[in-house]
């Protein structure tokens, strides 16, 4: 679940487009390319349809795979040889905004799928749109109902590009693409940073405090598709205090996952101090503060707001740490694995570069 603060992006995008004089897209609608409004809105659902039965590619531009937004811009570029925004949130950013009940072939519809403006098609008439879908019975390029419950449910706006009849002035060339938008969207290739800051809890230790320490994070992620999923990896640097064992470790991970919501980490750890734990009965101590695989873990983030360039979301995280008991202490089962878990909640910001 993914959740955006409309009032932020509705302020953002007045400012950028509706300000006299400071508008940053370009002007919208399109005049014709020379034939007719109505020729052209025609030519773009027909190259639209060439691309029929394309499976669907995450990031994909040709023949070979489509994500939604691709077969929007290959559209565009096929049919009128316009180079219009690569991704679905500058589409949405960069069109006149219209009523459902106003659309017309050629125009463009947006959903809210698997997040704020995941989704675009082209609609075609008669309450269909053709787009590149990534689940459900059918996927690649295919026709859809705006009926269809799913799509009624997830329907977030419409928008257009083209004029709408022939009472356009002359054809003119479209003006130059604006500054590429630095809201997320559904290209490949993107890098991302990250900063988090959570605190640690104790999860089978025996004292008197919930709280064991803090713990940061710092890292680059760059969006790369595969098997057609949007996957993230990324380098992380992981400094944190743990106030039950009284030592400083720094991890260094790699991370996998898809997007932001969910990553698996691993990687070595440096440690400053000798991992010492006080269970009330007796004192522990413990080796491998540093190690080539000092942490394994896994960060979730099911909620996650869009603001600015990025987004804010709150995650929670288990890691297991290489922590081994001096050999000449007796077994005590839920003190060594309560040191070596650790369980952080926090908050983390990933800014779209």
């Amino acid at each position: 679940m993914r959740i955006k603060f409309w009032g932020i992006e509705t302020a953002f995008f007045f400012l950028l487009t509706v300000l006299p004089g400071k508008g940053l897209f370009a002007a919208i609608p399109l005049a014709s390319t020379g034939v007719s409004p109505q020729e052209d809105r025609s030519r773009v659902i027909a190259a639209a349809e060439q691309y029929q039965g394309t499976p669907y590619l995450y990031g994909g531009t040709d023949r070979q795979g489509l994500d939604c937004s691709g077969l929007v811009y290959l559209s565009f570029r096929d049919a009128l040889g316009i180079d219009i925004p690569r991704t679905t949130a500058e589409l949405h950013a960069w069109v006149e905004p219209i009523q459902e009940a106003n659309l017309m072939p050629g125009d463009l519809v947006f959903f809210n799928t698997t997040g704020p403006l995941s989704h675009v098609g082209l609609y075609a008439g008669n309450g269909k749109f053709i787009h590149a879908a990534s689940s459900g019975q059918e996927t690649g390029v295919i026709y859809s109902k705006l009926s269809t419950s799913y799509w009624k449910n997830t329907f977030a706006g419409a928008g257009r590009i083209l004029p709408s009849g022939d009472s356009i002035g002359p054809a003119t060339k479209p003006e130059p693409l604006p500054e590429r938008s630095k809201i997320a969207g559904d290209e490949p290739g993107r890098f991302h940073l990250g900063f988090g800051l959570a605190p640690s809890w104790n999860s089978l230790l025996e004292n008197n405090s919930a709280f064991r320490g803090a713990v940061m994070q710092a890292g680059v992620f760059y969006d790369v598709p595969v098997l057609s999923l949007p996957m993230r990896i990324g380098l992380e640097l992981r400094p944190q205090w743990d106030t039950a064992l009284h030592v400083f470790r720094m991890p260094v991970t790699v991370s996998a996952g898809f997007k932001d919501v969910i990553r698996i980490f691993a990687g070595p750890a440096f440690a400053i101090g000798s991992p010492v734990l006080n269970t009330g009965n007796e004192t522990r101590r413990y080796t491998g503060g540093n190690s080539w695989l000092g942490e394994i873990g896994i960060t979730v983030a099911p909620f996650s707001f869009e603001l600015s360039r990025g987004a804010l979301s709150f995650y929670g995280e288990i890691a297991w740490q290489s922590y081994v008991k001096d050999p000449a202490l007796d077994d005590d089962r839920k003190a060594d694995i309560g040191a070596a878990l650790r369980v952080s909640t926090g908050v983390q910001y990933i800014l779209n570069l």
